[in-house]
C-alpha cells in the first residue's frame, strides 16, 4: 500500500496530548479578536561550541503545562477569528466544495487480485473519510467491507484507514485505522466471504506497520512497537521492535515475534532505523525481512524460508547491508529485484538468487538510465514494472523476466503515475496526475499492448482541464546552478507581474513533487486559478528530481542550497513577470518549514505572505522531539560541532532578529501530529509576532483532531484549504479579498 504522501520530517509513535477539548470552527465570529496573546518571555541560553543560543520560549516545548495550552488555544481562536472574516473567504469555500464534490467519488489505493478481484479506498461527496470496498470485476457488484467510522465514539475524534492488506486470495483483509490524525493505529481483520470482521483487534502503536501475508493460509506479519513503559528511553523504544505472525481469528497475546530485535543474532536494529518489517511474495517460498536506515536512504535485507518462521530453526541470512544503498526491491518467485544508487546517483536494478544470495556478484539488469531516474518497481506475472522519471513526468517500462528487450509502455497524456502489481496478475495498475488533468486509475492489458482507463476513478466538469497550460523552465541559483520550476496557469492569463501566486517547494529527502502533490494538497485547485492565480512548484536542492545528487546537494552542509534554489525561482517568476513580490506567497510544510522559514528571514521582502504547514521551524531543538534520531542522517545532529553549524544554519527561529518587515505568515498545525512537534511552529509564531515591524499579522491555526497532514476528513481539508487560500489572495491583494 502506498505510504504517507507528504514526506516527514520525523519519525514518531507518541501522538501529542488530546486531552484539549474539542474545537468548533465557527466561519464568521460575530466578535474580531483583535490583537493576537502575547507570549512571555523567559530566555534560556545555551552555549555549544563557543557559540552563545539564546531560546526565548524553551518552555513552550512543554505541551502539557496549561499556560502553554492556553496561549495555543488563545492563538487558534485569534487566528480563527481574522481568517473567518477575510472578505471573500465563504465564497472560497463554497467553490472549494462545488469542485471537490462535483466528482461522484474520489477511488484510491487500487489493489488488483487474481480473479478480477479489486480492492479500493473511496469517499463519496459529503463523505469525511474514506471505507474500503471490494468488487468482483470492474463492472462487478461494489461491497463496503470496512468503515472507519464505526468506531468513533460521541464527541470524539474522526476515525480514518490508515493502511490495508488483502490476503493473496482475497477472502481476508486487513485494515488499519486510527482516531484524529494521532497515527496510533488499530489493526482489524476482515473476511470479505461475509463482510464481517473476524474479531480481533490489535494495538500495534505505529502507522508504519506493513502487513504481508503467507501464501496458503490466514496468517500474516505485521509490525508493533512495545508497549510504554515508565521511564522507557524513546530512542530505546523505538529500537528495540519486531514483528510478528498472526493467525487470523486467535488472540493477538500469542502472536510470535519472528523478525526484528532480539530475533537473531544476525539482525540488528539501531535507534535511528524505522521499525522493521518482513514482505512476501504469493510465488516466492522467502520472506524478506527488511530494518529501514530511514533518512539514511537504505535498507538492510534479510531473506529466510517462509516455512521455518517460527521455529526454532529458522535463521535469517543477510543480503544486503546499508553500504549497498538499496532503496526499494520487488520479489519474483526465487528471484530479487534490488533498486539502488550504489555507483548510479540515478539508480539502477540488479537482480539476485534468493536461493544463493550474493550481492557481491549481483547482475545489473536494467543499468542506470541517461535522461530519467529510475523511482519505482513491482512484480507482475509476466513481467517486472519500472516507474522512471524525466523532470516531474513518468514513463512505464516492461522488463521480461526472461531477460527481453526493455519495452516502453505508451501512456495517453503526460503525468506522474504510481504503480501497483501483483505477482500472479498479469499487467500493472497505476493513476495518471498531470498538471493539466485530473486523477484517472489505467491499467496494461497485456493481451492488447495498452494502457487504458479501468474507469474506476469517476470523472467530474474538471477532469480535462484543457483551458490550463503548464510550462517547465529553469532558473539559475546564486551558484549558476539552473533549478527546474513548473508553473501552472489559466490560458489567457496576463502575464504582467500582478498575478497572485503560490510557489512551492520542499527539497528533502530525496523528494519530487510533482502533479500528484498539487492534487493532495489543493483536491481540486480550480478555484485559485479563477482567481487569476498561478501555481509554482520549485524543485529544489535537497529533493530528487535529478536522483542521489541533487539529494546530497541539498542536506546537513550543503542544507543552504535548498532555500537559495527557493528564492532563485522566486525571482525567475517576478523577473519574467509571473507575479511580484507584492502578490507571491512561498508555501511548504514539515521538513519544507525549514525552507519556506530560512527563505524569508534571508529575504524578507521577497514574499508577501508565508504558509507554513506543520513544519520545522527550530531544528537546533528537533532531537528533543520523539524518534528525532531517525532524521539525523537527513539533517546532522547538535551532538557535533559540524551537525550544529549545519543546524544552525537551518534555523530560522534562530534567524529572526528584532524589528524587520516580516511577511504575513499562517502556521496550521495538528494538535496530535505525531511527527512535527507543534511547539516547533508555536515558537516560531510567539518569535514573529514580537519581532515583525510590518503590521501583517502572523497567525497559529491549531486543529485539535488532526494530525502530520493524515487522519483528517474532508470538511477539515476544505477548511484549512479555504483557510490557506483566502489568506494569501487577501494578503496578495486578490480583488474581492
Amino acid at each position: 500500500m502506498a505510504f504517507l504522501l507528504i514526506l516527514l520530517i520525523t519519525q514518531s509513535v507518541f501522538a501529542q496530548n488530546t486531552s484539549l477539548e474539542n474545537h468548533i470552527y465557527v466561519q464568521q465570529p460575530a466578535n474580531k479578536i483583535t490583537k493576537p496573546p502575547a507570549a512571555p518571555v523567559k530566555p534560556v541560553t545555551d552555549t555549544l561550541y563557543g557559540r552563545k543560543i539564546v531560546d526565548p520560549y524553551r518552555y513552550m516545548e512543554n505541551l502539557k503545562d496549561t499556560t502553554v495550552q492556553r496561549w495555543f488555544r488563545q492563538q487558534n481562536a485569534y487566528a480563527r477569528s481574522v481568517l473567518g472574516h477575510v472578505p471573500g473567504r465563504d465564497k472560497l469555500l463554497s467553490d472549494i466544495k462545488k469542485y471537490d464534490r462535483s466528482v461522484q467519488a474520489e477511488v484510491s489505493n487500487v489493489a488488483h487480485l487474481p480473479g478480477e478481484l479489486y480492492f479500493y479506498e473511496k469517499t463519496l461527496p459529503g463523505q469525511q473519510v474514506a471505507k474500503l470496498y471490494m468488487r468482483h470485476g470492474l463492472n462487478g457488484k461494489e461491497q463496503l467491507l470496512f468503515n472507519p467510522a464505526k468506531y468513533e465514539k460521541k464527541n470524539g475524534p474522526q476515525w480514518a484507514i490508515g493502511y490495508y492488506s488483502p490476503s493473496p486470495d482475497g477472502r481476508y483483509v486487513a485494515v488499519g485505522a486510527a482516531p484524529g490524525g494521532s497515527g496510533q493505529i488499530v489493526l482489524h481483520v476482515v473476511n470479505t466471504q461475509t463482510g464481517e470482521e473476524t474479531g480481533e483487534a490489535i494495538t500495534t502503536n505505529t502507522s508504519f506497520t506493513r502487513v504481508s501475508w503467507l501464501h496458503n493460509e490466514p496468517s500474516f506479519f505485521y509490525t508493533r512497537l512495545r508497549k510504554s513503559r515508565r521511564n522507557t528511553n524513546t530512542a530505546d523504544r523505538l529500537a528495540k521492535n519486531r514483528v510478528y505472525l498472526h493467525v487470523v481469528g486467535s488472540d493477538p497475546i500469542g502472536d510470535r515475534p519472528v523478525f526484528g530485535y532480539g530475533i537473531s543474532p544476525h539482525v540488528t536494529v539501531e535507534a535511528t532505523d524505522f521499525p522493521p518489517y518482513i514482505t512476501t511474495s504469493s510465488t516466492s517460498p522467502y520472506a524478506i525481512g527488511v530494518v529501514d536506515h530511514g533518512n539514511q536512504r537504505a535498507l538492510t535485507l534479510y531473506a529466510a524460508p517462509l516455512e521455518k518462521l517460527g521455529k526454532p530453526s529458522a535463521s535469517w541470512e543477510k543480503i544486503a547491508g546499508a553500504a549497498d544503498e538499496v532503496t526499494n526491491f520487488a520479489i519474483h518467485k526465487n528471484e530479487l529485484y534490488l533498486l539502488t544508487h550504489k555507483n548510479a546517483p540515478r539508480n539502477k536494478i540488479i537482480r539476485i538468487d534468493l536461493s544463493q544470495p550474493d550481492i557481491e556478484h549481483a547482475k545489473a539488469v536494467v543499468p542506470q538510465r541517461k535522461d530519467a531516474i529510475i523511482k519505482q518497481l513491482g512484480a507482475a506475472n509476466d513481467a517486472l514494472y519500472i516507474n522512471e522519471v524525466e523532470g516531474v513526468v513518468s514513463h512505464l517500462l516492461r522488463f521480461p523476466y526472461d531477460g527481453g528487450k526493455i519495452g516502453k509502455i505508451a501512456l495517453p497524456y503526460a503525468g506522474a503515475i504510481d504503480i501497483t502489481a501483483n505477482a500472479e496478475v498479469p499487467g500493472v495498475v497505476f493513476p495518471i496526475i498531470s498538471w493539466t488533468h485530473s486523477r484517472a486509475i489505467f491499467g496494461f492489458d497485456t493481451k492488447t499492448g495498452m494502457a487504458t482507463n479501468i474507469h474506476l476513478q469517476p470523472t467530474g466538469p474538471s477532469s480535462i482541464e484543457s483551458d490550463l497550460i503548464s510550462v517547465e523552465v529553469k532558473a539559475k541559483s546564486y551558484d549558476g546552478t539552473q533549478i527546474p520550476l513548473s508553473i501552472v496557469y489559466l490560458k489567457g492569463t496576463m502575464l504582467d507581474g500582478s498575478n497572485p501566486t503560490l510557489l512551492f517547494g520542499y527539497g528533502a529527502y530525496g523528494s519530487t513533487f510533482g502533479p500528484r502533490f498539487l492534487r493532495k494538497y489543493f483536491f481540486d485547485p480550480r478555484p485559485w486559478f479563477d482567481h487569476s492565480g498561478i501555481i509554482a512548484i520549485a524543485h529544489v536542492r535537497g529533493g530528487g528530481v535529478y536522483g542521489e545528487t541533487w539529494h546530497k546537494a541539498g542536506k546537513k552542509l550543503t542544507k543552504p542550497n535548498t532555500w537559495r534554489d527557493f528564492i532563485a525561482c522566486a525571482r525567475y517568476l517576478i523577473d519574467n513577470k509571473y507575479t511580484s513580490k507584492a502578490h507571491l506567497a512561498a508555501v511548504s510544510g514539515s521538513a519544507g518549514g525549514l525552507l519556506v522559514g530560512r527563505a524569508m528571514t534571508e529575504q524578507p521582502h521577497l514574499f508577501a505572505a508565508v504558509i507554513n504547514e506543520s513544519g520545522v521551524s527550530n531544528p537546533l531543538r528537533y532531537e528533543r522531539m520523539p524518534g528525532a534520531s531517525s532524521q539525523i542522517p537527513e539533517f546532522g545532529s547538535i551532538k557535533t560541532e559540524s551537525g550544529f553549524e549545519d543546524l544552525y544554519a537551518m534555523d530560522s527561529y534562530q534567524h529572526v532578529h528584532d524589528n524587520v518587515k516580516y511577511p504575513a505568515v499562517l502556521f496550521t498545525v495538528g494538535w496530535n501530529d505525531p511527527f512535527v512537534a507543534p511547539w516547533q511552529s508555536g515558537k516560531m509564531t510567539a518569535r514573529l509576532q514580537a519581532a515583525t515591524s510590518s503590521n501583517r499579522p502572523v497567525l497559529l491555526r491549531v486543529d485539535y483532531q488532526a494530525g502530520h497532514a493524515t487522519g483528517t476528513t474532508r470538511r477539515q481539508h476544505e477548511d484549512r484549504v479555504a483557510d490557506e487560500m483566502s489568506f494569501a489572495l487577501w494578503q496578495l491583494g486578490a480583488p474581492g479579498f
